[in-house]
């Protein structure tokens, strides 16, 4: 079980992973150095990634989706292959329940989404598709960035 005052930190990163260790340290009550510890302690063990949430409009990617996909069960590794080097692929997932894969994929426009499941399933043979636009973003994200989490985690 992870102490309390790890979790505190670890919800405090969650909100905002650039914030100082100095401002951490003021709303959890904890020493800088032993945020840094902790840091440190956790670093490529609990804590995967530092990352960015960008806003993919801005930057002219307008069409994001969620695609289902079964694949020839032959063709499943391949499959996953050419899934985690294509650049339109944010994130994947196996999943189950009659579907093999979960993809996020980001896109200039929906011509672009129906051209790259063409071509994915002109590559592996797709016995099942299902295709969903996401439209709003109405929650990313959040889970465990606010301390009033910590006693579900407890």
């Amino acid at each position: 079980m992870i102490p309390r005052k790890d979790l505190l930190i670890l919800a405090e990163l969650r909100n905002n992973s650039r914030e100082s260790l100095t401002e951490i340290s003021k709303r959890t009550s904890v020493p800088i150095s032993t945020i840094f510890d902790k840091l440190r302690f956790y670093q490529d063990n609990l804590i995967k990634k530092h990352t960015t949430i960008i806003d993919f409009s801005k930057l002219g990617f307008n069409a994001r989706a969620n695609i289902m996909v079964k694949v020839d069960r032959n063709a499943r590794e391949d499959a996953r292959k050419f899934l985690l080097h294509h650049l339109n692929v944010n994130s994947v997932y196996k999943i189950s329940n009659g579907f093999d894969f979960l993809i996020e994929g980001v896109f200039k426009n929906v011509r672009d989404v129906e051209d790259f499941i063409d071509v994915f399933g002109g590559k592996f043979k797709l016995e099942q598709t299902q295709v969903h636009y996401i439209v709003e973003d109405i929650k990313k994200e959040s889970f465990m960035n606010d301390n009033s989490l910590l006693d579900m985690v407890l």
